[in-house]
């Protein structure tokens, strides 16, 4: 372990899963969290945590978003209101931007469903975005981790996890779970370009990923 830490990169900061990520973040040994948001107001929240944002837009060119980038968390979404131009072609940005810019990991927060788009009718367009984004990562040559979460709640983190390359079953996770996961894959050769699905479960999440 060395002592500088490294800069991770996170789109949709400002997202709740997102606060969580830049918080755990925050509090790790080896990284320093860049908060990447839309709006100026969101830059200024961060700010006063002090917490190192860089305004980029999933729609525009984010080159200067990630140019200082060791690693990058993608945990941002159009909830649904543009799951084309940012789940899908946002993410595409993003991940051409951290191979040019030297980036040694990209983690991408997916979902269950995405590698079978049909499961859902009224998420379909969802889902197929985020497949389209994730097979896009795959063949971009970066290392990669992505995460395939079931349906997230609210509540209190458990710090344990179900993990699979494939669970047969739909359930929940809560996002303080999720978030503890997309910052455990980061350490290099950690589930390095793995597809693996997460629900609420039993096994720590340190131990979980390593299995």
């Amino acid at each position: 372990m060395t002592n500088e830490k490294q800069n991770i990169v996170v789109a949709g900061a400002n997202g709740t899963t997102g606060r969580i990520i830049i918080n755990l973040l925050k509090e790790s040994e080896n990284y320093r969290p860049i908060a990447m948001v839309r709006k100026q107001e969101q830059k200024d929240h961060f700010e006063k945590t002090n917490v190192s944002v860089v305004l980029g837009d999933l729609e525009k060119d984010v080159n200067h978003a990630v140019k200082n980038a060791d690693k990058i968390i993608f945990a941002a979404g159009s909830k649904g209101k543009n799951v084309t131009g940012v789940d899908q072609e946002g993410a595409k940005r993003l991940i051409d931007a951290a191979k040019d810019a030297g980036a040694r990991k990209f983690v991408m927060l997916s979902s269950m469903g995405a590698d079978n788009p049909s499961v859902s009718e009224e998420m379909e367009d969802y889902l197929k975005a985020k497949q389209n984004a994730d097979e896009y990562l795959k063949a971009s040559g970066l290392n990669y981790t992505i995460v395939r979460p079931g349906s997230l709640t609210d509540e209190e983190g458990t710090g344990k996890i179900q993990l699979n390359k494939k669970i047969e079953s739909f359930g929940k996770i809560t996002r303080a779970d999720v978030a503890k996961t997309l910052v455990e894959v980061l350490e290099d050769g950690v589930m390095q370009n793995q597809v693996f699905e997460i629900l609420a479960g039993k096994t720590l999440i340190e131990k979980a990923i390593t299995l």
